[in-house]
């Protein structure tokens, strides 16, 4: 019950009221300026809206992905959401008028969607093409312009205020490092400012990039280059325009000079955020305590991931002073006045150390008489607050222990303006112009104990300076190259940008600068000077060729269903589209001609009654020039079923035919994926039947999967195989075709019906049968007779008693079943005089045998002229013998040796009588000898 309960309280907590839901609240989200409005995102995916402090509810729109649903103040008050991945807005007042405000070709890429400050972030793949695109101020989305061949593998926001995105962007190259580009104020155009930015994976691929916007002082940036394998800090003062090393310290925490000495020695910052929201992570900045800096790192060469030695400057990073040896928690009391630093660390403390003269000096202070494990710092709202809280736990199965630390007590005034001096921020080149200006920051004296309060402003004044070379930076399809470096701080163009192309956005008769290479660092408010820009020429708009047109539908695959309702969407991503006449073929008959069409949004809607496949094209014209675009539908409806067709049985290395009937029947562009066996890449094919060889005995799993673009199905059989087998064709009475349906089941049924009769009248047993009815009329079967379970002499197979048997149980017709009414059906041989067929094992084994009956025949010869004397039947025997032996088509197995072929008495037929061959007085042995190899030569020659 407490789940679906909210509790409200608007007088700080004394008292609350309970307000029911008829939903389970997952996430709550406050309007940013609006404290009555709010959405609540609930456990079933659904979100809610509510005006009035969450009173009353209404739902909002369902199917909204987790965490991307946000409230926004800028130009209207809307709420953005990602729903199944397409984006949806409405205006609070009227949040009933939901509408889909951006179309793209391709679904929004799942948690893509991100709105900070003026701008709005989505990415859309398309195939294998991801495309990357911004609102500014709510207005209509524009393709985000890298340069050409960044082609990003990813893209990390850094920042988006002060009119301007910062982005981090991993290229096609990188693995380990992302580059550093800033924007125009529209955040389409992106230049690059720093390159190998350190980045790290982390757990459900999140990715922690090392680059620190510094607050309370904007423009500054620090960040963490990895170049060779060696991590650097480097800071900005202009937006990234110039980029320097920090300067170390001149003495280490003992007041002794520090052996570090630039070029070869500076210091380095971790820049890692805290895992735990209550702490402050390596680096701690203030927007009400400009040009405090607080970080953990090291001196030396490069950053060193075990070294986490506090370092602080009140000078926005031009001087540095070590305060730690070890990493601790930092917060910022009354604007900076007051530092509080934890130590980091595992174990149960009892002190804190704070500093009021900016990290010079610190006093140890007991926060409480029991030791705790400390798990973050809070300190009341307000910027000039001087009340923290520390909470913790006493050991690790107890409750959270909270200790309030009042440092007012410390300070017996309010701080005047005598208590301040006066601080001018430079660069570490000792530059006042920073970002075009000159800026001076009230600080409080050190020797001042008051409090600073609620009054208290730290910007003391500012004044525009002169613009120099340093407030420009490259412009779009520019960048500077360190190896030109003797050519003067220049921006040269890339070679794929044409500097006198006009936008894409240029409309026929509008001008258009030209592009000199430079652009003002966005916030720049020098005046006069240097005019990087001045030399651009004015060109007037010509009428642009329609490119990069592209065709889609919404919302959906290529692939639709027969009556389908279908929006076709046209895009052009460059050139004129007031001018251009859009000719439309929907390849069914079906054509027209539009106008602005990717202006107006015009949509194209249309629906395809027959299945096939529909060739739909647009062709954008005007005088100068064209483009066109193609999509191939297919209109079919969903697989219902797919059955495999395979023989029950088959020889080893013998080629078996694997046939896939799919239902519906008439189905557009069908692929199967065959898996065969254990192995898990799949045969791919555009037709339904696959020949295939099956090396090994056994069982073998055979799978096939269908699929057409809408639908999957799949059907799984087992093939068992054999060395050898025999294969008896049936028939039946053709009063069984009018109860045939064709279909696998029915088939199945009737082949076990057959296989238990024929088992019961001839005593085989029934594993060694398998009976397969055939598909398609008239009804036939194959009757497959296995190897006797447990008998590995494959010689025995030669003469298989059970076959006459079986033959002899259809022939005297002892094999019939009845069907629907009554009906009688008999089930005989295909053809009663033919021989069984053999099923065998391959080429290689046959080979074999073939050199074996050589060899016994080599022998055979020999023994005839060593007894021809003492055998005067032999003609007749041989004859006799041959005669008989006809009926005989099955390969014996010569794997055995002579020995077994003497001994092989009980192979011979039962009837053959030896007094008959006109030769008593011959030894047996000699007999059955020459017996077994004229059997031989008949079988093979």
């Amino acid at each position: 019950e407490r789940d679906q309960m909210l509790f409200i309280s608007t007088d700080e907590g004394a008292i609350f009221q309970r307000q029911s839901l008829s939903f389970t609240v997952e996430t709550l989200v406050f309007h940013p300026k609006e404290e009555d409005k709010l959405l609540a995102y609930s456990k079933d995916k659904k979100l809610y809206v509510s005006t009035d402090l969450g009173r009353k509810w209404t739902s909002l729109q369902e199917r909204v992905t987790k965490d991307r649903f946000f409230c926004s103040a800028v130009v209207y008050t809307f709420f953005n959401i990602c729903v199944g991945f397409l984006y949806v807005t409405c205006l609070i007042q009227n949040c009933s008028d939901k509408m889909v405000t951006a179309q793209f070709l391709g679904k929004i890429d799942q948690n893509s969607l991100a709105v900070q400050d003026d701008y709005i972030f989505v990415k859309v793949t398309t195939g294998n093409r991801t495309k990357h695109y911004v609102s500014y101020r709510r207005n209509e989305f524009v393709q985000m312009r890298f340069p050409k061949y960044a082609l990003p593998k990813d893209v990390q926001i850094v920042s988006t205020d002060e009119n301007q995105v910062f982005l981090a962007i991993q290229e096609w190259y990188q693995t380990d490092t992302y580059n550093l580009y800033q924007s125009d104020p529209q955040g389409v155009y992106y230049s690059i400012v720093l390159e190998n930015v350190r980045s790290t994976k982390q757990p459900e691929e999140n990715v922690l990039i090392d680059i620190l916007e510094v607050r309370g002082i904007k423009g500054i940036f620090l960040a963490n280059q990895k170049v060779d394998g060696k991590v650097t800090t480097v800071i900005t003062y202009n937006k990234g325009r110039d980029w320097d090393y920090l300067n170390p310290p001149a003495t280490d925490l003992n007041g002794k000079p520090v052996n570090c000495k630039p070029p070869d020695c500076h210091l380095h910052l971790h820049l890692r955020w805290a895992d735990n929201p209550y702490v402050s992570g390596t680096v701690h900045t203030k927007d009400s305590a400009p040009g405090l800096i607080m970080g953990a790192g090291n001196l030396g060469s490069q950053l060193v991931e075990y070294k986490e030695e506090m370092y602080i400057t009140s000078d926005c990073g031009k001087s540095w002073r070590q305060v730690f040896e070890e990493e601790h928690h930092i917060l910022y009391l009354d604007h900076g006045g007051v530092i509080v630093a934890i130590k980091d660390t595992s174990i149960p403390l009892k002190i804190l150390k704070f500093s009021i003269d900016e990290g010079r000096t610190w006093t140890i202070h007991n926060f409480t008489s029991t030791s705790v494990f400390v798990d973050g710092l809070l300190s009341e709202p307000g910027d000039e607050t001087l009340v923290m809280t520390v909470f913790g736990h006493i050991s690790f199965r107890s409750d959270w222990e909270l200790v309030k630390v009042d440092f007012r007590q410390s300070f017996p005034r309010q701080c005047t303006e005598a208590d301040y001096d006066a601080w001018k921020l430079t660069n570490l080149q000792g530059e006042l112009c920073i970002m075009g200006q000159e800026r001076s920051y009230r600080k409080r004296k050190d020797s001042a104990y008051c409090i600073k309060g609620k009054s208290f402003t730290s910007v003391l004044k500012s004044k525009p300076c002169q613009c120099t070379e340093k407030d420009f930076n490259c412009d779009y399809g520019f960048e500077r190259a360190p190896s030109l470096k003797s050519e003067g701080d220049r921006c040269f163009a890339d070679f794929w940008h044409d500097p006198i192309s006009p936008p894409y956005d240029c409309l026929l008769g509008h001008n258009f600068s030209s592009s000199t290479g430079y652009r003002k660092v966005v916030m720049n408010i020098c005046e006069g000077g240097v005019n990087k820009q001045q030399s651009s020429k004015q060109y007037t708009c010509p009428l642009l060729p329609p490119r990069g047109l592209q065709l889609g539908i919404k919302g959906e695959s290529l692939a639709v269903g027969p009556g389908d309702d279908i929006t076709f969407i046209v895009r052009q991503e460059q050139g004129d589209t007031t001018n251009t006449k859009y000719q439309v073929d929907l390849g069914d008959g079906v054509r027209t001609i539009y106008r602005n069409l990717t202006v107006t949004d015009e949509p194209i809607q249309h629906r395809y009654e027959k299945p096939g496949i529909y060739r739909v094209t647009v062709k954008a014209e005007n005088s100068a020039g064209h483009d066109e675009a193609m999509v191939y539908i297919q209109v079919t409806s969903p697989l219902q079923e797919v059955h495999l067709e395979v023989v029950p049985i088959a020889g080893r290395n013998k080629e078996v035919n694997l046939t896939a009937v799919v239902l519906p029947a008439a189905t557009n562009l069908t692929v199967f994926y065959w898996w065969i066996g254990e192995n898990l890449q799949p045969i791919l094919s555009l037709e339904n039947s696959l020949i295939t060889k099956f090396p090994e005995t056994g069982e073998v799993s055979v799978t096939v999967q269908t699929s057409n673009g809408r639908s999957m199905v799949q059907d799984t059989k087992t093939v068992r195989v054999f060395d050898q087998f025999e294969v008896i064709p049936l028939r039946f009475s053709k009063n069984l075709d009018p109860f045939n349906p064709n279909i696998p089941e029915w088939r199945e049924d009737i082949g076990q019906v057959i296989t238990k009769i024929l088992a019961k009248v001839t005593d085989i047993p029934q594993v060694s049968l398998v009976t397969m009815v055939k598909p398609g009329l008239p009804t036939t079967a194959d009757l497959y007779v296995l190897p006797p379970e447990g008998n590995s002499n494959k010689r025995s197979l030669a003469v298989d008693k059970r076959i006459p048997t079986i033959k002899q149980a259809f022939n005297e017709n002892n094999v019939s079943f009845i069907v629907r009414g009554g009906l009688a059906v008999l089930v005989n041989l295909a053809d009663p005089d033919a021989g069984s067929q053999r099923g065998a094992a391959g080429a290689g084994v046959w080979a074999l045998a073939v050199l074996f009956v050589f060899s016994l025949v080599a022998v055979g010869a020999f023994i005839l002229y060593k007894f021809k004397r003492k055998l005067p039947g032999r003609n007749v025997y041989a004859q006799m013998h041959n005669e008989k032996e006809q009926e005989m088509t099955s390969p014996v197995n010569h794997s055995e040796d002579t020995q077994n072929i003497i001994q092989g008495e009980e192979f011979i037929d039962d009837d053959l009588d030896s007094q008959t061959l006109g030769n008593a007085g011959s030894p047996p042995s000699i007999f059955f000898f020459l017996l077994n190899i004229n059997l031989s030569l008949i079988l093979y020659t």
